[in-house]
């Protein structure tokens, strides 16, 4: 059954569920719904139902679940990806094998995540994946000595101000800058000026850009060879 959601605000990124079981599909609009900047905006029950509602709801990002139904979810997303190609496509799967990964990022899958992924990190995802980078969940090693890698995006160290990282947390939480200010005890104007130090010190295009240069640099909570992100004393 597809499930169309009401109307989302400017500047929401708008987010497609694609997930066979209903509990999973609660949880996930649960998850999108209760991340800052994000919001469901549908829920095909099918994945042959997923372009139809994509027409009609033209979601920015789609979260899919890649379970024992993967052949018929990927045939969905390259079908999503021919239709409409900036459409950011972010994987929920049970398999860490590379050769399924591999299949995934070639059918047009932007960010690869493990089930038990945090809200934090799909929101991060979603974000990376519609500024164009590739995200592998940190869970998954990196396939060195094997015949099939998993492919990876990794970005050189960054050095930051102690309050720049500050900031930086911040902007990978949603927030605005009148937020962070509130949050942080400084000025808007101040908050400003950090986001522009730390968009020229990342090389990042705007705030999604950023979001997505240190999902591919920092690794959270695990050993899987990524760069972290280094701070200075400001």
């Amino acid at each position: 059954m597809s499930t169309p959601m009401a109307s989302t605000p400017r500047g929401v990124t708008r987010v497609l569920i694609l997930a066979d079981a209903p509990v999973l599909r609660r949880g996930l609009v649960g998850m999108i719904n209760e991340t800052a900047g994000m919001q469901a905006v549908g829920t095909p029950g099918e994945p042959r139902r997923a372009l139809t509602l994509a027409e009609s709801a033209r979601p920015d990002a789609v979260v899919v679940e890649l379970g024992t139904g993967r052949a018929a979810t990927l045939n969905a997303v390259r079908d999503l990806r021919r239709r409409f190609p900036q459409l950011a496509v972010v994987a929920l799967a049970t398999s860490e094998g590379p050769g399924v990964v591999n299949e995934a990022l070639a059918a047009g899958v932007r960010s690869y995540l493990l089930m038990n992924t945090s809200p934090t990190l799909l929101g991060w995802a979603v974000l990376a994946a519609r500024a164009g980078r590739t995200v592998v969940d940190p869970q998954i090693r990196r396939g060195e000595g094997s015949a099939e890698p998993v492919s990876r995006e990794l970005t050189p160290e960054v050095p930051l101000t102690r309050r720049e990282s500050d900031v930086l947390d911040e902007l990978l939480q949603g927030q605005s800058n009148r937020a962070i200010g509130k949050n942080l005890f400084i000025s808007e104007d101040t908050v400003k000026s950090h986001v522009k130090a730390i968009l020229r010190k990342l090389g990042a295009r705007d705030r999604a850009h950023a979001v997505s240069l240190v999902l591919s640099a920092r690794n959270p909570g695990c050993s899987c060879g990524a760069h972290a992100l280094t701070s200075a004393d400001a």
